[in-house]
């Protein structure tokens, strides 16, 4: 009797490390089981580089602000001192699209602000910026990025300027995953990219701005965002591209052409809840759905410290984010 008390013993405790192993065994959901709003969508596993949900992932399509990840990419390439300060141009106005920026004229900044505000709201003066400054001007920066996404296997991309309100900047939802591989290698665009808020001191004139996230999500406590980049002109709809910690696993997930303002949040918020779950989030989710809001729509008086830009808190986003480009 005494004999068989630990053989018995051993035996649950058997059964109950093989119930655990299951329980905590990745999931496979079904793709059938996915309903998105968006055209062209890419699910991937960041690990093995399976692909769990595809859908018209290979048409070519204008990818708006989801250019500035290669912006960023040939601009931290490219060796030039981040501390350098860039001032704004009248060639870095946008005048294809009319889009508007709180950087004004001989605007100034460091080339690491001028990076972080095109990651973090879209700044397409600030891209353009980063552009204009490089060896051989604006030109031999998208011969640049073209370069560079051809040395990825991006195949189907084509770059032609730095900001993507041009809708010849074209692409792919498996390029772009390619893309988002790449950027996360650079812990600059990690940070930038998913920087909830900021604040910039504009040379000469000391001015304070606040910019926020163009991607609400990266505010809200359900996600686990570890690179993220929004984009919208006319011709692509509403596009973004994340790679965040969904299920345990890191997730690469590609949403182009969404209609609707909230469509791409209420598609990314439907493939997490797959990924989970394995089941379907009701569709009308995809419409309407609002990731969770800044605490505050007002910003605060900022209060200067001496060598250290204030953090930005409650500020106002970027009207030229809202205007076009993210």
């Amino acid at each position: 009797m005494k004999m068989r008390f630990p053989i018995v013993l051993t035996a649950l405790l058997t059964v109950f490390a093989v119930c655990g192993a299951r329980a905590q065994a990745p999931l496979s959901p079904d793709p059938a089981k996915l309903r998105l709003a968006s055209a062209n969508v890419l699910v991937l596993d960041a690990q093995s580089g399976q692909p769990l949900y595809s859908k018209g992932a290979e048409e070519v399509t204008p990818i708006a602000s989801l250019t500035k990840l290669m912006t960023a990419i040939v601009t931290i390439e490219s060796g030039l001192p981040l501390d350098e300060a860039l001032a704004v141009d009248m060639d870095d106005f946008d005048y294809l699209k009319g889009t508007r920026s709180r950087l004004t004229l001989g605007a100034t900044l460091p080339r690491r602000e001028m990076l972080q505000l095109a990651l973090m709201s879209s700044e397409n003066r600030a891209a353009s910026t980063l552009a204009r400054n490089y060896p051989g001007g604006v030109d031999a920066f998208v011969g640049a990025m073209n370069a560079k996404a051809r040395a990825l296997g991006m195949t189907r991309t084509r770059f032609e300027d730095p900001t993507g309100l041009s809708p010849n900047n074209v692409s792919t939802a498996s390029d772009l995953a390619r893309l988002v591989r790449a950027s996360a290698q650079y812990p600059l665009i990690r940070d930038f990219s998913t920087t909830p808020s900021h604040y910039v001191e504009v040379q000469p004139t000391g001015r304070l701005l606040g910019f926020n996230n163009s991607n609400r999500l990266v505010s809200s406590a359900d996600w686990d965002i570890q690179l993220q980049k929004t984009g919208y002109i006319r011709e692509a709809g509403r596009c973004l591209v994340m790679l965040a910690n969904v299920a345990s696993k890191p997730m690469i997930i590609v949403l182009l052409d969404s209609i609707g303002k909230f469509t791409r949040l209420g598609d990314a918020q439907r493939v997490k809840y797959w990924l989970e779950t394995g089941q379907t989030l009701p569709l009308a989710a995809a419409f309407g759905y609002k990731a969770p809001a800044a605490k505050s729509a007002k910003p605060r008086a900022v209060v200067k410290v001496k060598g250290k830009a204030p953090a930005a808190q409650n500020s106002r986003s970027s009207r030229s984010a809202r205007a076009g480009g993210a």
